[in-house]
């Protein structure tokens, strides 16, 4: 039987919280994705949490359909709700493949280093995009990111969900081994950010100029 918690930091109040401080890398994430037409499209948001990425994508880059899936049952009613009228459905799963729906374009925002299993998720993603279709995924979580092992412990310290250490090889190998063609990038985010209030996470000021510029990934897994 599937893993599923209510929320994915043990303070429920935290995903919110996420929700905010992600919005403006979200907002840079779509404006540097290759593809800007959607209107055709039928997307996934994998681990889409209250579904704020797809709310985002959709009045950025309005798309035909969007899915969202993700294993906490608390944060997909919030997402539900806050969909409006927008052609959007959620879903309290880890594998797509179980909708039987057929995606363009699939997307993730620091979710892949939660996985228990990178090899199985790109079966998943495979099964479900259709010919070249794209899925970008974004992490800074890996262990050439200098400030990993510590960073892991804060994580860990608020997530339901076991912390791995994967290293980039691992994510591409993961998609490699199933026929993807793999591209990458820095994140490459650029705006202003606030001064760290986490310094755990971001120990120095130096930490959070770098974190989302340099040492976050954006992984472009092309179905062939």
């Amino acid at each position: 039987m599937e893993q599923t918690y209510p929320t994915w930091h043990l303070d429920p109040t935290g995903e919110a919280v996420m929700e905010d401080i992600h919005t403006p890398y979200w907002r840079h994430f779509i404006n540097i994705i290759l593809e800007q037409n959607l209107s055709d499209c039928t997307v996934l948001d994998f681990g889409c949490s209250r579904g704020g990425f797809l709310r985002l994508l959709h009045d950025s880059r309005p798309f035909a359909n969007g899915v969202g899936v993700d294993i906490a049952s608390t944060s997909i009613g919030d997402a539900s709700e806050l969909a409006g009228k927008r052609p959007l459905s959620y879903h309290v799963t880890g594998d797509p493949s179980q909708l039987g729906v057929v995606f363009d374009f699939a997307f993730s925002y620091e979710v892949i280093y939660l996985l228990q299993d990178l090899s199985e998720h790109a079966r998943q993603i495979k099964d479900v995009l259709k010919e070249n279709g794209v899925y970008y995924a974004v992490t800074g979580c890996h262990t050439e990111s200098p400030l990993w092992n510590r960073r892991k412990e804060v994580i860990s310290s608020n997530s339901s969900s076991r912390v791995l250490s994967y290293s980039p090889d691992d994510y591409i190998d993961a998609f490699a081994s199933q026929g993807f063609k793999v591209t990458l990038r820095r994140f490459g985010f650029n705006d202003f950010v606030p001064p760290p209030v986490n310094r755990k996470f971001h120990p120095s000021i130096m930490d959070a100029l770098t974190y989302n510029s340099e040492e976050k990934i954006l992984f472009r897994f092309c179905k062939k």
